[in-house]
């Protein structure tokens, strides 16, 4: 059984950023500070700050109190409103894809640690763990990466959203920012990103092949195990190969012992 824990330390670090990553993308999926809209109307919304998210939008309010939140007022929205925009919608579905896609990946990665660092007998399936982690991983970053971007560029260009009336938020900001939310969901789609190629780089190295091969009659000192004699006779290459083995190895101090030679030479 080959040895190859030293072959995948690039495939460990890969499983770390991966986790790291994937922490990240929950993280950014649950923030709702992905897009921060200034308000100039501080009526209701006392800060004059509002954060949307793609699950809720909250802002900080001594008018409306949540019994929960208290001054943090939070209006939440699903996939049946009809006034959120394509990018929330597209952002809901495909972070929780992330999120799946990037758990499974890492699954199947420590089937391939495992078999690397515990040793198998089928060394060749160790790079289609790696393969098929590594393609899971590189999926659940373009999942983030899609929503991420797709909603950092509806912050540059100010798009407005038409909340309804009973969210007390207006459909257009003065001016909007990229929240917290996007900054992290960016940092793991790259980390998913790096980590995938990594996996998808594992390579066998060339001696890993743990099959015995036999030896060639020609290649050997005896053509069979039992017989001397046998193989002596059969092979004349066994002799010669033999006879320069022993006037090379049989010295004593660097000199030559000629009697037990000689009478290696006679038995032969």
């Amino acid at each position: 059984m080959p040895y190859l824990a030293n072959t995948a330390n690039l495939q460990m670090a890969g499983f770390a950023i991966s986790t790291v990553g994937w922490i990240l993308g929950s993280i950014s999926t649950g923030l709702v500070q992905w897009r921060v809209w200034h308000i100039a109307n501080t009526t209701i919304i006392s800060s004059g700050t509002a954060w949307i998210g793609i699950w809720r939008t909250c802002f900080f309010s001594h008018v409306l109190v949540s019994p929960d939140l208290k001054t943090m007022y939070c209006q939440y929205y699903s996939v049946t409103d009809s006034f959120l925009p394509k990018e929330i919608l597209v952002a809901q579905g495909l972070m929780l894809v992330a999120i799946i896609l990037g758990a499974a990946g890492k699954a199947v990665c420590v089937f391939g640690l495992k078999n690397v660092y515990q040793g198998t007998s089928q060394v060749s399936v160790i790079p289609r763990w790696f393969t098929a982690g590594g393609i899971l991983i590189l999926l659940s970053s373009i999942s983030i990466i899609v929503p991420v971007a797709w909603n950092m560029h509806s912050v540059v260009s100010n798009s407005s959203i038409p909340f309804p009336s009973t969210f007390d938020i207006p459909s257009s900001p003065e001016k909007q920012e990229v929240g917290a939310g996007i900054s992290i969901g960016i940092v793991s789609g790259i980390l998913l990103f790096m980590s995938g190629i990594l996996f998808l780089c594992y390579r066998l190295p060339e001696n890993s092949d743990n099959r015995v091969h036999p030896i060639s009659e020609g290649d050997s000192m005896f053509s069979d195990g039992s017989s001397m004699g046998s193989g002596l006779k059969e092979n004349p290459r066994s002799y010669l190969t033999l006879k320069h083995y022993l006037n090379a190895t049989l010295n004593c101090d660097g000199i030559k012992n000629d009697a037990f030679i000689w009478e290696i030479d006679e038995k032969l």
